[in-house]
């Protein structure tokens, strides 16, 4: 599998990237997690605008949804070739409504649908594709699910946004790559079931015995670098911080 950062930044966009989206590819198939804040923009630089294949939308928070707004303007309205078939989008519970109700004047209540083919999230695994996809419900404010991909053996886990839970030691257990949040800093902010610190993330990606550790969504407040370096405290396997670009050979 092919992972490529195409936004990394949490709340917010930062400088140099914009907000959670991660591309997935294996055999020709295109898995998109995530399309938050600016993210549409940059996932043209490496691929085309229609050549996705499926969606994955952790949560409805914008900072991992929003742009879906933009691309539906881009799926709807497409001046060549006529309106787009819908894309597969996996998601929680009422994602057609809050887009819908984000975009605010689609041409009907059910436009979005027309474009998007929308799939509820649950707790479960499924074939997607090339991909073996088990998503696990986590711990945050709103329904947020985080994801496993497998294929050809080898296998990433992505957290979305949580608190420390047993569904995601599940998600990550094994895994060759773990794309893990840390917003918070380790002694700082300590709220539950909200986010993850830096020593939080290192100690999930030590119980699942990940072979590698990449730490994202760190906001632009946020010291990265002292988040990866209380990562490392705990998880002694390779590890580094996400970066708008990226690429990674799973």
């Amino acid at each position: 599998m092919k992972l490529t950062v195409v936004g990394c930044s949490g709340s917010f966009p930062s400088a140099d990237s914009a907000c959670s989206s991660y591309l997935v590819e294996a055999d020709g198939f295109r898995l998109l997690l995530d399309m938050g804040n600016g993210a549409l923009g940059e996932l043209q630089r490496h691929i085309g605008l229609y050549d996705l294949d499926a969606i994955f939308l952790s949560h409805l928070h914008a900072d991992h949804c929003i742009d879906m707004c933009g691309y539906f303007v881009a799926r709807y309205y497409r001046h060549e070739g006529g309106r787009c078939d819908a894309i597969p989008v996996f998601a929680p519970d009422g994602a057609e409504q809050r887009l819908t109700t984000a975009y605010a004047d689609t041409p009907s209540p059910t436009a979005m649908s027309e474009v998007f083919d929308f799939h509820t999230l649950k707790s479960a695994g499924f074939e997607l594709g090339p991909f073996s996809v088990r998503t696990e419900k986590v711990c945050h404010p709103v329904e947020a699910y985080g994801i496993r991909v497998e294929h050809g053996g080898r296998s990433l886990a992505y957290s979305g946004d949580t608190g420390a839970c047993e569904a995601l030691d599940e998600l990550a257990e094994g895994v060759d790559l773990f794309l893990c949040e840390a917003s918070f800093t380790h002694g700082k902010e300590d709220i539950p079931d909200l986010h993850l610190n830096g020593r939080e993330a290192g100690a999930q990606a030590a119980r699942a015995g990940v072979g590698r550790l990449v730490l994202t969504h760190i906001p632009p407040w946020t010291d990265g670098e002292r988040n990866l370096a209380d990562a490392r405290e705990v998880y002694a396997g390779p590890s580094e911080l996400a970066r708008s670009g990226a690429v990674y050979e799973v």
